[in-house]
């Protein structure tokens, strides 16, 4: 049995906080805490692939050329937690901690 994958029409890969993220448009998105407040509206320039459509592909070399990802900020939030647990074996050393990331929640409007 064959299996499809389902690709967005239109798509953007952009890069934000030292990561690469796709960006979709109406798709929602949590990255690193970004500046700004719940409502306003951000822009990132660093694309470097942009999907048009069926047959239109635009590769950075390294970015593309005026291409810019348009998104709006939904809310800040804190990521799920991450248990850090370091031992040393026949020691008696066990040092438990427990770490949450900010994060920012945001909506692609445009490509």
């Amino acid at each position: 049995m064959e299996t499809k994958s389902v690709v967005a029409e239109k798509y953007a890969i952009f890069k934000a906080s030292g990561k690469q993220y796709q960006a979709i448009p109406g798709k929602t998105l949590a990255l690193s805490r970004l500046n700004g407040e719940a409502g306003d509206s951000i822009e990132f320039a660093e694309v470097l692939l942009r999907k048009n459509g069926v047959d239109s592909v635009e590769i950075g070399t390294p970015l593309v050329e005026g291409a810019v990802v348009k998104a709006s900020i939904l809310k800040h939030d804190r990521g799920p937690k991450i248990t850090v647990f370091k031992f040393k074996r026949r020691k008696k050393y066990r040092v438990k901690k427990g770490y949450r990331d900010d994060i920012t929640v945001i909506r692609f409007e445009s490509i």
